[in-house]
């Protein structure tokens, strides 16, 4: 079995199948374990781990591009870094590498949410032990945690203000990312159609009108996310 093939061949990729109910498995033990150890984490010099993980970020998001290169797959109607979880991805390199807050309490919204979504529903062809599995689980998986890490451990708390920030930067992408789809014939953003494969989108109604519905949503997830995240005042527990 070749770990780089360039079709999904002998290792497909099955929604719900037990290697994907693994990994996300392996994403909510993981937040656990950042939210509940938190405080000893704070007590640990973790500087060469951040900037490790950023490494380990890029290295594996450069092989990813130098596969697709190889395979004959890359194509700019599709590989661009401009999905949402592309974006959010080198948003969080540079919090780890720069460890600025003010990226930190936007990438906090909009990659959990991206990335949450991403891999609940993946839109993926390829299985375990393939490494575009691998590359898809590892880089999505590490959004959701550095950014839980960043607020809960190194205390980036966002304020309210920072939900309306996300929206804003969301919405000022947005017609750049349709003048994209338009040059390229690309989906970025699924803004052209869903994913064949379903997600989330199919609850939202039919296009063009889901993208409406996604400013609803984005706007009552970016508050959750406040609402998990948010700076409490010090008689709170566990703050």
């Amino acid at each position: 079995m070749n770990f780089f093939q360039g079709t999904s061949g002998e290792t497909p990729f099955v929604m719900f199948s037990a290697e994907h109910l693994l990994m996300i498995a392996v994403l909510f033990a993981g937040i656990a374990a950042i939210v509940l150890f938190r405080h000893r984490l704070r007590k640990k010099p973790l500087r060469k781990w951040e900037i490790g993980t950023a490494v380990t970020l890029v290295l594996l998001e450069t092989g990813y591009h130098v596969w697709l290169l190889f395979t004959g797959n890359w194509g700019t109607h599709h590989a661009l870094p401009l999905e949402l979880c592309n974006i959010s991805l080198i948003m969080i390199i540079v919090v780890l590498l720069t460890r600025h807050r003010a990226t930190q309490n936007i990438v906090l919204f909009i990659g959990i949410a991206g990335a949450l979504q991403a891999i609940m529903t993946p839109v993926l062809s390829y299985g375990l032990p393939h490494f575009r599995f691998v590359h898809f689980f590892y880089t999505h998986i590490l959004i959701i945690w550095t950014a839980v890490y960043f607020a809960a451990v190194r205390g980036y708390r966002p304020d309210f203000s920072s939900v309306w920030k996300a929206l804003l930067f969301l919405n000022l992408l947005l017609p750049f990312i349709l003048f994209v789809n338009s040059r390229v014939e690309g989906n970025y953003w699924f803004l052209t159609g869903k994913p064949e494969e379903g997600s989330l989108l199919d609850f939202l109604g039919p296009h063009p009108w889901y993208i409406v519905s996604l400013e609803l949503v984005a706007f009552v997830t970016f508050v959750l996310i406040w609402l998990l995240f948010r700076e409490r005042k010090k008689n709170e527990a566990g703050g």
